[in-house]
């Protein structure tokens, strides 16, 4: 069941790519949304046009001290926080080995401790309220882990962890956790990647990939307002997933993933229950 009654949105990274179109579509549809964007020039029109309905903020998403400050704008403009979105992000192309450890931590900083600040920001308001939406914007890498792309795919799955585990401490209080699976989509994303210095034991191995990343822009499948008016419907509903694939190579490549994932769990199943005590009682814990 989905109830079109106006909800308040914060979305980071909101200037362009999915975020841009969630504003948009969120904004259409009645909604009032506060634009979390390092550059607010870049969503002047915005502001603009839904006066009454768009707040545009400055903010980093890396910067945790200002999480904060974020959400009290926006409940001092709109009175309440219905729907958060950490969308802000973007990828490091190379091999392990070449990927720096700032660039590592670049990527954790943007993808999970910015987040998961302005997550602990945003509980007490939608505690208060005992309803809320999470949005936790991630990737088919965060479920499937792709050679050449180490550092986001890390992110992502820490993002993930996190955000399950999120999902079953808040539940009681009305809060429900969305994490989003995208496939390609066609934003800036891939012409914006940051490639590391390539090596020459890694130039001919991820030659192919590199090649692939680059050559993408403008030529992925997935479209953004689509995905967008998808995560708008499925926040005004009643049901929400705790992870949402979009994009049909998001359904098929995590669909194989969990089979694999379950084949191996159950060809191994009799050696890993070896391991436990003789005699040791079946544990029983509250998950």
């Amino acid at each position: 069941m989905t109830t079109y009654t106006t909800k308040t949105w914060i979305i980071t990274g909101a200037s362009k790519g999915l975020g841009r179109a969630l504003a948009e579509s969120a904004l259409a549809a009645g909604d009032d949304v506060v634009a979390a964007v390092r550059n607010p020039d870049s969503v002047a029109d915005l502001a603009t046009k839904y006066a009454d309905t768009c707040l545009v903020a400055r903010f980093d998403a890396r910067d945790t001290h200002a999480a904060a400050g974020l959400v009290s704008a926006t409940v001092n403009r709109f009175g309440r926080l219905d729907v958060l979105v950490n969308n802000a992000g973007r990828a490091v192309v190379g091999a392990i080995e070449e990927v720096s450890e700032a660039q590592l931590r670049d990527l954790m900083d943007l993808h999970l401790f910015g987040p998961a600040a302005l997550v602990r920001a945003a509980l007490p308001v939608m505690r208060g309220q005992g309803s809320g939406t999470i949005v936790q914007m991630s990737s088919q890498g965060g479920r499937v882990a792709f050679h050449g792309v180490s550092a986001y795919c890390a992110s992502k799955f820490a993002l993930e962890g996190w955000s399950e585990s999120l999902a079953a401490e808040v539940a009681p209080f009305g809060v429900r956790v969305m994490i989003v699976e995208p496939s390609r989509f066609r934003t800036s994303f891939n012409a914006e990647l940051e490639f590391s210095e390539t090596s020459d034991s890694y130039r001919d191995t991820l030659a192919a990939l590199r090649a692939d990343m680059a050559g993408a822009d403008g030529a992925q499948e997935g479209d953004p307002m689509r995905a967008a008016d998808i995560i708008v419907r499925v926040s005004h509903s009643d049901d929400v997933p705790l992870r949402l694939p979009l994009g049909q190579e998001a359904v098929q490549r995590l669909s194989g993933a969990y089979r694999r994932g379950l084949d191996e769990v159950e060809r191994w199943a009799e050696t890993a229950r070896s391991a436990d005590f003789n005699d040791a009682v079946p544990s029983v814990r509250p998950v």
